[in-house]
């Protein structure tokens, strides 16, 4: 039985960055599963055999060999016998920098050049069974996000290898949620836009987006904007979408309520706030009310700030927004509490779009 760390933590040590897991990934080379439990590792796997540290919660996964019998993320069987190399677990991988492990001793093994292309800041896959696993392709264009300050690119060849998978209709099995999944992730990243980019070049972008009827052009540093909320970063992606676009992609892609709201509001409302104080003082009213800004004042703040990210200025808005909350109504006739709370809105709003008066 031999022990081995493997991915994500043995690339970050090798780029110099923190490893944000909480628990490394380990494979277990020359084990069963009942050699696993009678040493105390709790089985989480049903496909292939997965086991639990109680101590560490790090995960432990038997060293396979992966046939492709379908199509997807699912369609494979699975060898996870006691002959079952290294070697062989690392040739199944993605990413010829994620193949690299390390055994408890320290030394590095590396049978398929992974440190050469951290090296020379390469993306680049280790087989040609790449091409089996469609969620693949999307990790290729978050890691170009991720990895783009640090200089990475992808190899001509991977590139090849995801448009092939675009004509081949590979990509086409890939489940809404794990595409809404790494695009969080990529939203994470300082660089989304490379996100974006890589899913254009290879032409996977209608095909995970096909009721986006736009060209994808209008992309650019916008979703790089240095801002926390990855809702907010998801609206800038769509703002120029139309509204029954982006209502049938966050139902196809099962996002967050908050992004799908946020996302319609601020293409419904994006050019009327571009000349906000050129309309009526009833239609600069409705905007408030139909966007709820009196009463989901967090979600009406991230909406101003996509504004703001959009170049729009959000002052009169905001000033607007600070004077309709002032009004008192406890004062007003019951029975008509209604009409003159409209009446007062109307009022104020007025003296902002015609401040002499």
């Amino acid at each position: 039985m031999e022990i081995y760390l493997v991915g994500g933590a043995v690339r970050d040590e090798l780029l110099g960055i923190s490893n944000n897991k909480s628990v490394n990934d380990y494979v277990v080379v020359g084990s069963s599963p009942q050699e696993m439990k009678s040493l105390g590792y709790r089985q989480v796997g049903k496909n292939f055999p997965v086991f639990i540290d109680p101590k560490s919660s790090d995960e432990y996964a038997l060293a396979r060999i992966e046939s492709k019998v379908g199509v997807g993320y699912y369609g494979f069987e699975f060898d996870t016998s006691k002959t079952v190399t290294l070697e062989q677990d690392l040739y199944r991988r993605d990413l010829t920098i994620n193949a690299i492990a390390k055994n408890l001793e320290g030394e590095l093994i590396d049978p398929y050049g992974g440190l050469e292309d951290i090296k020379t800041k390469t993306i680049r896959h280790v087989s040609n069974a790449f091409s089996e696993d469609p969620v693949r392709l999307l990790r290729v264009a978050r890691f170009a996000s991720h990895f783009h300050k640090l200089g990475f690119s992808i190899a001509p060849e991977t590139q090849t290898l995801m448009k092939k998978m675009v004509v081949s209709g590979e990509v086409d099995a890939l489940v809404p949620e794990r595409v809404f999944k790494e695009l969080s992730l990529a939203l994470c990243s300082d660089k989304p836009s490379i996100f974006f980019d890589v899913l254009l070049e290879s032409n996977a972008y209608h095909r995970l987006f096909p009721m986006l009827t736009s060209t994808g052009s209008h992309i650019s540093q916008l979703v790089d904007a240095s801002v926390e909320n990855l809702d907010v970063k998801f609206a800038l992606w769509l703002h120029e979408e139309k509204l029954k676009d982006i209502t049938a992609l966050c139902s196809h892609l099962k996002c967050p309520k908050d992004y799908q709201q946020i996302a319609e509001l601020v293409a419904e409302w994006y050019f009327f706030s571009k000349d906000l104080l050129s309309h009526s003082a009833q239609e600069v009213l409705d905007f408030y009310l139909k966007t709820d800004s009196l009463r989901r004042q967090s979600r009406f703040e991230k909406i101003l700030i996509t504004f703001k990210e959009l170049g729009i200025d959000v002052k009169p808005i905001s000033e607007i927004l600070v004077a309709l909350k002032t009004i008192n109504v406890s004062k007003l006739d019951k029975a008509l509490i209604v009409e003159q709370i409209a009446q007062k809105r109307l009022s104020v709003i007025g003296r902002f779009l015609n401040p002499t008066k």
